[in-house]
């Protein structure tokens, strides 16, 4: 009985001690060994000092979650050997989005495998499947795809730039009330897709295009909670540049990528509508109104993205008009959007 109360007390006293050392921990540092950082997601969690049980999250990033709720992010949970769509082919990917799952006030379940393929007993997460944790099931991720120039990348600048020093004619992008270069030029249509294709060749093209401020952070986020993919009027001649672009930029964030091929000198183009009706895209995030009203009409939702108000061509025609359309200056407010959708 003696053995059994000392036992008891013990375990008590050892439980308190683990207790007040976590909590030390986690209000001062972030993990380091195991784990690539750590969250606190508000003060009344730290006041509380772990007095209700927290959720692990072994996921990279972080997801919108309420009070009394922790989140771990995992440097293990790379999704290695995974497989990347591009258009009709399947190639080896560096490390997709990782997903992010958490739960509220309920016992920590570690999975039996921590990496692309985690197992916690209910069932495997996979690349677009649901991770359920003690009873939690989390919601299914919305299906977003994301254009390149001029919402990812600054390419009008970067060509204008180089119609100024190859073709001394100086534009500013005030100037491109429409995105359609020719009208722009004062040449036809086919000479302004020779000089786009001019461009693909030079430095301008292949070093000059700066990823739009605020993109990369915003879509880690979004990776928690969205399914992200590219679907970009690009042309099939600058693919393979594009994605390296894409990766050094956006290393592992987009599961899919897909280029139509648009104001090509050969092969053939493919709507944007037609691609994201075959991906299941809810949203498109785009800056072109055609395209925008394309996709809107046929019930897809999109973010008509005018960054900092300085897009021209954003503000003519009558997509803002169209109920599925919402105007967007920033990736803070895309990513504000996002969330607002994936709320119940």
């Amino acid at each position: 009985m003696l053995k059994r109360e000392a036992l008891r007390l013990f375990s008590s006293q050892l439980h308190t001690l683990w207790s007040n050392c976590a909590s030390m921990t986690l209000a001062k540092h972030p993990f380091s060994a195991s784990f690539g950082g750590f969250s606190r997601w508000s003060e009344s969690y730290e006041r509380s000092m772990l007095r209700s049980k927290g959720g692990v999250d072994m996921g990279i990033s972080s997801r919108i979650i309420t009070k009394n709720a922790l989140s771990l992010r995992s440097c293990m949970d790379r999704h290695n050997g995974g497989f990347r769509r591009i258009d009709d082919e399947t190639r080896k990917a560096h490390p997709v989005a990782p997903y992010c799952q958490f739960v509220r006030d309920s016992d920590v379940v570690f999975g039996e495998e921590v990496g692309a393929r985690l197992v916690n007993g209910d069932g495997a997460c996979r690349h677009g499947n649901l991770l359920v944790f003690s009873n939690h099931l989390m919601p299914q991720k919305l299906v977003v795809a994301v254009d390149v120039d001029e919402v990812l990348g600054s390419f009008l600048s970067a060509l204008n730039q180089f119609i100024a020093d190859r073709y001394s004619s100086i534009h500013s992008m005030s100037e491109y009330h429409v995105y359609e270069f020719f009208k722009i030029w004062n040449c036809s249509r086919t000479e302004a897709d020779i000089r786009v294709h001019e461009f693909f060749k030079t430095t301008y093209f292949k070093e000059g295009i700066h990823p739009i401020p605020g993109a990369r952070h915003a879509l880690h986020r979004l990776s928690t909670f969205c399914n992200l993919s590219v679907v970009t009027s690009r042309q099939n001649a600058i693919k393979d540049h594009t994605l390296k672009w894409i990766e050094e930029h956006y290393p592992g964030l987009f599961q899919e990528i897909h280029f139509g091929n648009h104001f090509a000198l050969d092969g053939q183009s493919r709507p944007k509508s037609e691609i994201c009706r075959s991906l299941g895209a809810q949203i498109l995030i785009d800056d072109n109104p055609r395209y925008a009203l394309e996709c809107a009409d046929i019930g897809i939702r999109v973010l008509l993205f005018d960054y900092d108000n300085s897009y021209p061509w954003c503000k003519t025609g009558s997509a803002t008009s169209h109920p599925l359309v919402t105007k967007v200056h920033n990736w803070q407010e895309v990513e504000h959007q996002l969330v607002s959708l994936a709320l119940p």
